[in-house]
């Protein structure tokens, strides 16, 4: 079942073309990467389908609803949510506080309900206070909870994004370059981290120039060159494909 439709998304700056005319879908329960040299337009393509950028063109369909003219709070509560190329947590927060700032769009209860202490508040706080611990254990943070989020290592700082992400409860998770500065026992286990996530049933897209982890953990890859789509296929195809080999694995070997 198809969860996202991209059809004809443009966008540009000034006299610069972003992303030209990129057109893709991803299916309920698959993870699809999204692969291309700097500068191809791949979190500038996130950026539009979060609504922190606005498309000059083409159109944005999520589980049958265009998201044109919505938000960035808006695409969250619809089930939409991200992390970024440059990890962007609440510093002075713990760990467990940051995880809890994304159960936000959940909560029913207001900000006076809670100092009140009205009915209903504390057991929406108690599970919310529940998820958000699970998610870190999902993640591999619990033991870290009431560390503050800026005494994190780098690894831990993307693990808590993916972390205080999945508390929105998202239906379609988008990472950018999710193991960007990883070492390889890191990116190993958070190839385990993505697949536990898709297993949880939340369709993933995954920007990423880490190839070994691309080509293990995607359904599909959807490659970008200059703002266009030059390939879409799953790995083995694009692998083989001359164009992908040309424009980012490296030139093709003619020996």
């Amino acid at each position: 079942m198809r969860l996202l439709h991209v059809d004809g998304v443009t966008k540009r700056f000034g006299g610069l073309t972003a992303v030209d005319a990129v057109s893709f879908d991803v299916n309920e329960g698959s993870i699809k990467a999204l692969i291309g040299p700097n500068g191809a337009g791949k979190s500038t393509l996130f950026n539009v389908l979060t609504a922190y950028e606005r498309p000059d063109k083409g159109t944005t369909v999520f589980d049958g609803r265009d998201l044109a003219g919505l938000g960035p709070h808006q695409i969250v509560r619809l089930g939409v949510a991200r992390t970024f190329q440059n990890t962007q947590l609440f510093e002075e927060m713990t760990v467990l506080e940051n995880v809890l700032v994304g159960r936000h769009p959940l909560t029913r209860t207001g900000v006076l309900a809670a100092a009140l202490r009205l009915p209903g508040t504390g057991a929406e706080e108690r599970r919310s206070r529940e998820e958000a611990e699970r998610f870190l254990r999902l993640v591999g943070l619990e033991r870290h909870a009431p560390a503050p989020a800026a005494d994190l290592p780098h690894g831990l700082r993307r693990a808590l994004e993916i972390a205080r992400a999945l508390a929105t409860g998202p239906r379609l998770l988008l990472l950018d370059e999710p193991a960007a500065g990883l070492n390889t026992a890191e990116t190993a286990n958070l190839a385990e981290v993505l697949y536990r996530i898709r297993d949880m049933g939340v369709t993933l897209v995954v920007v990423e120039h880490d190839m070994g982890l691309v080509m293990e953990i995607s359904d599909e890859i959807v490659v970008l060159n200059e703002g266009r789509k030059i390939a879409e296929g799953p790995p083995r195809l694009i692998q083989k494909d001359p164009a992908v080999i040309e424009a980012y694995l490296g030139e093709p070997d003619n020996a």
